[in-house]
């Protein structure tokens, strides 16, 4: 069952994520379009970005048919998942706010599949061609990364593909403006996402959103 907002609720997640998200990718999404100026550095940056979103669709599909082959199983899962799920969004904003790091170890776990990963993306640099930036992207939305991991968790608790594949499209969609503009004007808008105050802003948004996901679980038990 989609709760109200679920959508604007992953949206929001990618752009309260934005200043990791600019650790991150920031750098390969600039690198996407260095090669290429006017009209063909932005379809670049566009392509590269299209291509991130669409893996992170596909990994949502997969964790929602997941979700929803545990919850078929077994009947705790779903608020199982919903723990999970509140609890890494819980930890994801003491990261963002630098207050605690603990998911740079979920990230380590990640790079067992990135390391098969990270060759090929060498190979499409420098981006030359549209079919580059596209594959670039489509390759780099694998990247280990706590902040997705988290939201995938949140998206499990779908137990629908389908809607999954759309939370993680409203996810990446949230971070776009963030990598768009780095590509295009890195200056500019890394001063605001690097600063303390507005990290730790985003880190307690996250922090509390976290927690009220696991607040049905209290009510529940309660």
């Amino acid at each position: 069952m989609i709760e109200p907002l679920s959508f604007l609720s992953a949206f929001m997640l990618g752009l309260l994520g934005a200043s990791h998200c600019l650790v991150m990718c920031g750098g390969i999404s600039a690198a996407a379009s260095m090669s290429t100026d006017g009209k063909r550095k932005w379809s670049s940056l566009f392509l590269f970005n299209f291509g991130r979103i669409s893996s992170y669709a596909i990994a949502g599909a997969i964790v929602s048919s997941l979700g929803l082959w545990l919850a078929s199983t077994h009947e705790a899962m779903t608020e199982i998942l919903r723990v999970i799920a509140g609890a890494l969004l819980v930890l994801m904003g003491f990261y963002i706010a630098r207050w605690w790091m603990f998911l740079t170890r979920l990230e380590a776990g990640g790079q067992l599949l990135w390391k098969f990963i990270q060759p090929i993306t060498k190979k499409l640099l420098p981006v030359q061609t549209p079919l580059q930036a596209l594959s670039l992207g489509a390759l780099w939305g694998w990247l280990p990364c706590g902040l997705i991991y988290s939201t995938l968790a949140w998206v499990a608790t779908y137990s629908d593909p389908i809607n999954g594949a759309i939370a993680m499209a409203c996810f990446g969609l949230g971070t776009f403006p963030a990598l768009i503009t780095t590509g295009a004007f890195a200056q500019q808008l890394s001063g605001l996402l690097k600063n303390q105050y507005f990290r730790q802003f985003s880190g307690v948004l996250l922090i509390i959103y976290g927690a009220w996901t696991l607040v049905p679980i209290f009510q529940t038990h309660s």
